[in-house]
């Protein structure tokens, strides 16, 4: 049995490029686009690779991508916390935390209120950090 080492592992970031790649669609280009969005939202905001997703985090959870096989979602994890002007989100609007938005192939994205969620979702998470356990 050949054992791993850390450095045989790939980072997150490096998982999310990859799983783009395989993306050979309009899903790719799409995850491609959003990644692009949520970090120039906010860089501070750290990727993730949880539930064999792209998570994106800062002080927690902030948002995922999800791909599915004709959309692309992504998920505010306190989304039902964040005012919403622009009507972006269209999916799980009865969750009691989380709100989504589901994209499909020509879907256009407001890439302005997008960013401005991401930024109102990063704020919702507060600056400080979380405290530890012990």
């Amino acid at each position: 049995m050949k054992s791993t080492s850390p450095k045989d592992t790939p980072s997150p970031s490096q998982r999310i490029t990859t799983y783009i790649a395989e993306l050979k669609d309009w899903r790719g280009k799409m995850l491609k686009q959003l990644r692009q969005i949520i970090l120039d939202s906010e860089p501070n905001l750290v990727e993730e690779w949880k539930w064999e997703t792209p998570v994106w985090s800062l002080n927690g959870n902030v948002v995922a991508a999800g791909v599915f096989k004709d959309h692309v979602k992504l998920n505010f994890f306190k989304g039902a916390k964040l005012k919403d002007p622009q009507g972006l989100f269209n999916s799980g609007l009865d969750a009691k935390t989380s709100r989504s938005i589901d994209l499909r192939e020509g879907d256009p994205l407001n890439v302005t209120a997008l960013k401005a969620l991401i930024r109102e979702a990063v704020a919702q998470n507060g600056s400080k950090p979380k405290a530890t356990k012990k």
